[in-house]
């Protein structure tokens, strides 16, 4: 085998496809370079068939923090489970794979993603499909390909159209759009933008589709160099699933009782009666048929169900629930749902039933990502649970699957264009939408119950979101576009084209198309019918909360943002945070303070304003004038020493703590008496001197009688002079020693 390297040029970005070096016993392998980000796909695909009724495909992205230089957190250090953004990445590869096989493939197929080097300026997600394409392709799997992916973003202030743009690029735009698909049709989209108007968005997809032909020209060249270098591609030879015929003719032979059982709006009562009739025709199977067919039994029973569900809606413009094409469920809407959570919606259409509570906390409690790519995390955070009893079923509890987090990203950056930044809202917000039932759109749901949790909690959103998803039929040369799709026409139709926005443009798409005839007139009728059903939902939201509440709930804690000098930090928060510590504990407050002076103080009820009443206190400069009721901490022999505000004291000098002479001040002050004082100087030391307010009158010397003692003649002490034996020190020798004190205060 030898090593085979393409390199080109596309949309002013440099790429090179290479394989025949590594990873060589996989079925195929290929190493896909944007820029100085390289990432290695390896395709295997298991020899012998299993004994499924569908398509055996896993796909992983595994990313190795020694791609950025980094060794991975946590007491193992090593890769531990996917991350968000490498599930995420596992699906866009994924879902474009998945419909290009053969109907009837059942040989396991395994693709595997690792990026090698992420340079932190060229992303590595969309080119791993390109990288998947041209392994499966070289190690002869039979598949519809080439396939590409792209990301198209456009710069807010030329309206230039980008592909595969920077992580800087993608900064400076409103939109980012990733397709994926053949050169001829698109069989995967996700989208977010910062709303879109569909005929921009609709231009931005035809953009997309002309760059993945461009990508799959490439691809071709490539392998032409391979069959150059390593000789043809020798296809391998897999066994299909074909249709038996004596099956497929006794099941379809119970096509009307089909359509019958399946005109029923409730999903219970129609899952119901359609298993009953799947289980009849079974009966009708010998037993020895049942063995030997019961794979290709199950098929036909599946291919039965669908097609008489497509040609039910194309043949007489009818769904299985009674509704036109166009109709939306019907809708119930509940915000304020909880009593004491920060903000809840409850949003239901239809049989699907979503529950979403929205929780503020500090802006510290943001989620920090340990990625690949160069960011550090997220403020606004949005969870999405499906658990088995929304659906009537039973099965595990635990760590959320690809699905669920793929919905939930989906409602995140659905709503992330209108939440409010730190700067107008210091808050980190997360969302939590519970699926409490499911037929269909439970992401839609999601997104909308999130829109009433996020208005119900007082987040001041810039415009609220609703969302829709479409579907399509296309059977017997006839198409039809679907509004509001339930699980059955998602799960046996074309599409499932998911768009959320407000009333000025789209926030966020998501679609998994398998039709190859997805033209852009039936792009343009979804969209449009998209915006009609969202501006129906919204409407009804609106009038359920027409805005978001003002301000937040009691049970949610406030926040006061404060700026404080910076040399002033330590003070706030003392020897080992001894002082930060003191304020949390007996206020009940969260405090944090960043590098530049910032202070976020959070509580519930009085608890914010307490703490930072207490922090101005401690970083206040008192000034000439002030007036303070303060305590008295320290006495000295020249004057008392007065708290004026947390760690500030301030000098009351003896002269001044009453009316005349005062012989001692612990005549006239105790420590802890509380004495009103004003500021007289502040000197360029920060040293702070007093005058007592309301002065008391001075006390009488207690050895001074005033001229009205006892009336006796008290005997004078003789003088000694210098010199004479027994001299002893003068009597005012303690007051030189108070003199001294003071003067080192005072300066």
């Amino acid at each position: 085998m030898t090593k085979v390297t393409h390199e080109f040029d596309l949309y002013g970005k440099h790429y090179s496809l290479t394989s025949g070096e590594l990873a060589k016993q996989a079925t195929g392998a290929c190493v896909v370079r944007q820029g100085d980000s390289e990432v290695l796909v390896t395709a295997v695909v298991s020899k012998e068939r299993k004994d499924y009724d569908f398509f055996p495909l896993t796909v992983d992205f595994i990313e190795k923090m020694y791609a950025v230089g980094r060794i991975p957190g946590g007491y193992l250090k090593r890769e531990a489970r996917p991350s968000e953004k490498a599930t995420l990445t596992a699906r866009m590869i994924d879902r474009p794979l998945r419909p290009s096989f053969p109907d009837g493939f059942r040989n396991e197929v395994q693709v595997v993603a690792m990026p090698l080097v992420a340079d932190q300026v060229d992303p590595v997600d969309t080119i791993c499909v390109m990288a998947a394409s041209a392994a499966l392709t070289i190690g002869g799997v039979p598949f519809e390909g080439p396939l590409a992916c792209v990301r198209v973003a456009r710069d807010t202030e030329t309206g230039e159209l980008l592909v595969n743009p920077t992580y800087e690029e993608r900064d400076a735009s409103d939109l980012d759009l990733e397709l994926a698909g053949t050169s001829t049709f698109i069989s995967m989209l996700e989208a977010s933008g910062d709303e879109v108007s569909e005929e921009d968005m609709l231009d931005a997809m035809a953009f997309g589709q002309e760059a993945i032909a461009a990508f799959c020209a490439e691809q071709e060249a490539f392998f032409q160099k391979w069959v150059e270098a390593n000789g043809p591609i020798q296809p391998k030879t897999y066994e299909l699933d074909t249709p038996n015929e004596e099956v497929h003719d006794l099941v379809f032979s119970h096509y009307d009782e089909m359509s019958a059982a399946l005109k029923d709006a409730d999903k219970q009562s129609r899952t119901t009666k359609v298993a009953e009739l799947k289980d009849a025709i079974r009966a009708e199977f010998t037993e020895d048929q049942r063995r030997e067919w019961s794979r290709a039994i199950n098929v036909e029973l599946k291919s039965l169900e669908k097609h008489a569900m497509r040609e039910m809606v194309v043949e007489t413009g009818e769904r299985v629930d009674g509704r036109t094409p166009t109709e939306i469920r019907p809708l119930m809407i509940k915000p304020d749902y909880l009593p004491l959570v920060h903000g809840s919606g409850l949003f239901q259409r239809g049989q699907t039933q979503v529950l979403s509570v929205c929780t503020l906390g500090m802006l510290n409690e943001w989620q920090r990502l340990d990625t690949i790519e160069p960011v550090d995390g997220k403020r606004y955070i949005h969870h999405y649970n499906f658990p088995p009893f929304c659906t009537g079923e039973t099965g595990r509890m635990g760590a959320p699957k690809r699905r669920e987090i793929g919905h939930g990203n989906l409602a995140e950056r659905a709503l992330l264009p209108v939440i409010p930044s730190e700067e107008e809202f210091p808050y980190t917000i997360r969302v939590v939408s519970e699926v409490m039932e499911s037929n269909g759109s439970s992401s839609m749901a999601s997104t909308c119950g999130s829109t009433l949790a996020l208005m119900d909690a007082g987040v001041p959103l810039s415009a609220p979101v609703s969302g829709i998803a479409m579907g399509l039929i296309q059977e017997n040369g006839k198409t039809v576009v679907l509004s509001d799709i339930q699980g059955l026409e998602d799960f046996l139709g074309d599409m499932d084209f998911k768009v959320t926005g407000t009333e000025r443009g789209i926030t966020a798409m998501q679609m998994d198309n398998k039709a190859t005839g997805l033209t852009p007139e039936i792009l343009t009728q979804a969209l449009r019918q998209a915006k009609e059903g969202r501006h129906h939902i919204l409407e009804a939201m609106l009038a359920a909360i027409p805005e978001p509440r003002h301000g937040t709930k009691e049970t949610a804690p406030s926040i006061i943002t404060l700026t404080i000098p910076v040399d002033k930090i330590r003070d706030v928060i003392g020897s080992g945070g001894k002082v930060i510590r003191g304020i949390q504990d007996d206020t009940g407050a969260t405090i944090d303070i960043q590098e530049d002076g910032t202070v976020f103080i959070a509580g519930v009820g009085g608890a914010g304003d307490e703490a930072a009443e207490r922090i101005k206190a401690i970083v206040k400069v008192p000034e000439v004038g002030e007036e303070y009721i303060g305590r008295v901490v320290n006495i000295q022999p020249f004057g008392a020493f007065v708290e004026l505000l947390p760690g500030k004291d301030g000098l009351l000098h003896i002269s001044r703590v009453a009316k005349g002479r005062v012989e001692k001040v612990e005549d006239v002050l105790e420590i802890g008496d509380e004495v009103k004082v004003q500021v007289l100087e502040v000197d360029e030391k920060g040293k702070i001197s007093l005058d007592r307010l309301d002065k008391p009158e001075a006390p009488k010397p207690a050895h001074h009688d005033n001229g009205k003692g006892d009336g006796q003649k008290r005997e004078r002490r003789p003088r000694r002079k210098p010199g004479d034996k027994g001299e002893t020190p003068k009597a005012d020798a303690p007051q030189q020693t108070s003199r001294k004190l003071r003067r080192h205060h005072e300066g």
